[in-house]
């Protein structure tokens, strides 16, 4: 063993406590720092070193030149995109699944396989979905997506009787894929797939809405030959409207088509009795896609993926060899998503669900959802602003009353980085910015924090 590496393992516990004080440093002065710090040129990278200096510099380097870069994505006024953080449990879950760096897809290693199938069966319950939906981790929403419509796929391939597994996407022929207000990620699964991008086609949506008429939907599933793929939303980007997933998944009676639903953090309206009934009808879903990553608030990259039919799902992903777990009937993890490795991911999706369950993480979805209604509540008073939907649930999409262009919307978006970030956004053809709750931390005293920032820099600028 090389001298470095065994002075590390020598020092390892003193190792491990330093950077636990770096590390709780960072987390102690979130409230404090710069929700995005200044940019900074890039400048030049350092080289490659050439001989060890030991975990010890490596941390201190790290300390010195790239902590104070990071933005503070992790706390409570980190508004853009949709970014939970991490919660206590979650958080020790992570450090644990580093700790025991499980490769979790065979059963040859089964504990991790076991821990992951609990946490899918618990997050099954938290969502409100029956037995007949089977479960896996994946790293995001986009690979989530990914993977219900290459299950779709194959579907239609059996409904055509061919396998695109085997044959190829081409195998299909023309594909049509309909939905209202998709989000950005679907269009880029369908390339990955190759059905293509062009195989997307917009529904028309509900006046005012970006939730899908369900009766236009109709309309295109009838002037559609053969069977289809229906992309239904709980939760859209800009304004988190839902579509009426009890009305789509009727059409079926009418129609051929595979649903899958984008609920990516939609999905956790559920746990909200005041909110439930917006993601009512998950469970017809052939395929849904959650994003675990935004609103149950656990480190990056951690998402969940289900689906009604796992044969498919397996015909898809099954991978071959001797070394690797079987197949049958209950196939290890291996034969169901695009990597043949992961680690587990669940460890801390599971540690945060046994440590609050249900009730503690209702109250993180309720407490943002509030502070998402007292945000838009104090931008529709100020005239600076103009909200331009409702707020449904945890977003606020507004823009500059005057003159809304994208540059002095940037300006604005630029102003208060250091207090609150959001991102920028185009609704109906306005330029916008957008605020996502869905941290942990986030309380009252944050939405005055960001609602004054923006009141300020709108005054700035004016």
């Amino acid at each position: 063993m090389h001298p470095a590496l065994a002075a590390d393992l020598a020092r390892l516990p003193e190792l491990l406590a330093a950077t636990h004080r770096a590390a709780a440093e960072t987390l102690a002065t979130l409230d404090s720092r710069p929700v995005v710090p200044p940019a900074e040129p890039e400048g030049r990278h350092e080289p490659l070193p050439a001989h060890p200096a030991g975990t010890a510099s490596a941390l201190a380097a790290f300390q010195h030149r790239w902590a104070p870069r990071l933005s503070a994505s992790a706390g409570p006024r980190y508004l853009g995109f949709v970014t939970g953080g991490a919660t206590p449990a979650a958080l020790a879950g992570d450090w644990l699944t580093a700790v025991h760096d499980q490769n979790s897809n065979s059963a040859l290693d089964g504990a991790g396989q076991a821990l992951e199938r609990e946490t899918v069966g618990w997050l099954r319950e938290l969502f409100h979905l029956g037995p007949a939906h089977n479960g896996t981790f994946v790293s995001g929403a986009t690979m989530s997506n990914t993977t219900g419509l290459a299950i779709a796929r194959e579907w239609l391939g059996e409904r055509l009787g061919v396998s695109p597994a085997e044959d190829g996407a081409a195998a299909l022929g023309p594909v049509r894929v309909l939905s209202g207000a998709p989000h950005s990620s679907i269009a880029k699964a369908l390339s990955v797939l190759g059905l293509g991008r062009n195989s997307l086609v917009a529904v028309p949506t509900l006046p005012g809405r970006e939730a899908v008429d369900p009766a236009a939907l109709d309309r295109a599933l009838a002037d559609t030959p053969g069977p289809a793929v229906v992309v239904a939303n709980a939760g859209t980007v800009n304004t988190v409207d839902f579509d009426d997933l009890h009305a789509v998944a009727a059409l079926k009676d009418r129609h051929d088509f595979w649903l899958h639903t984008d609920a990516a953090f939609g999905a956790f309206a559920a746990l909200s009795p005041a909110r439930a009934h917006l993601a009512a009808g998950l469970d017809a879903s052939d395929s849904l896609c959650i994003d675990l990553h935004k609103w149950l608030n656990v480190p990056y990259d951690s998402a969940v993926q289900f689906t009604r039919r796992r044969d498919l799902q397996a015909r898809v992903f099954q991978n071959a060899a001797a070394y690797l777990g079987p197949l049958g009937d209950h196939p290890d993890l291996v034969h169901l998503t695009p990597e043949n490795s992961h680690r587990l991911r669940a460890l801390a999706a599971w540690f945060t669900l046994r440590a609050y369950g249900r009730e503690g993480h209702r109250e993180i979805v309720e407490r943002d959802i509030a502070c998402a209604e007292a945000l838009g509540a104090a931008l529709d008073k100020d005239p600076a602003f103009r909200l331009l939907a409702p707020v449904r649930l945890n977003v606020v999409c507004f823009t500059l009353a005057a003159q809304p262009t994208e540059a002095r919307l940037t300006a604005l978006r630029e102003a208060v980085r250091p207090e609150v970030f959001v991102t920028p956004t185009v609704h109906a053809g306005t330029p916008a910015l957008r605020a996502a709750f869905s941290n942990w931390r986030t309380t009252e005293s944050d939405v005055r924090r960001a609602a004054e920032a923006l009141r300020t820099a709108a005054r700035e600028i004016a």
